[in-house]
């Protein structure tokens, strides 16, 4: 351990360099306590915030009765770029339908048959937030 020959009471300078250090680097516990409780306030309310959110993203597709927002899933589609009833993402993985595209009888959920007038749904496909994300698939469509 080293020793200092020189008093604090004998040097001012040193005196007052400690003191503003001191005050600098470590605020009193009452601020600390305010800060922290502050910061702790902050995170559980984004928390609770984000986990609504998340809540909510799982159940946007009715798949009892096949409907987003009171618009059928299944039947005659058509494609626009202006006023949809529906916006959706193409994806490769992780979609909320899965989606045939049929000539005939589009009956079953998932099941779509494309028209030019007298659409059961107008779609614009999106690349960002889309209201759902589907997938093209062979067979299978409906619930992933």
């Amino acid at each position: 351990m080293i020793k200092f020959n020189m008093s604090f009471r004998r040097s001012p300078r040193l005196r007052n360099l400690i003191a503003i250090t001191n005050n600098r680097f470590l605020p009193p516990v009452e601020m600390t306590s305010k800060f922290l409780f502050t910061i702790f306030r902050i995170l559980i309310l984004s928390l609770s915030i984000s986990a609504l959110s998340f809540a909510q993203d799982k159940n946007k597709i009715d798949f009892e009765t096949c409907t987003f927002k009171e618009f059928p899933l299944n039947g005659k589609i058509q494609f626009v770029d202006s006023f949809p009833d529906i916006t959706v993402q193409i994806v490769e993985s992780f979609p909320d339908l899965k989606v045939k595209i049929v000539n005939s009888f589009p009956d079953g959920c998932g099941e779509w048959q494309i028209v030019e007038s007298f659409p059961d749904v107008k779609i614009k496909i999106v690349d960002s937030f889309p209201d759902i994300k589907i997938k093209f698939v062979e067979s299978f469509p409906g619930k992933p």
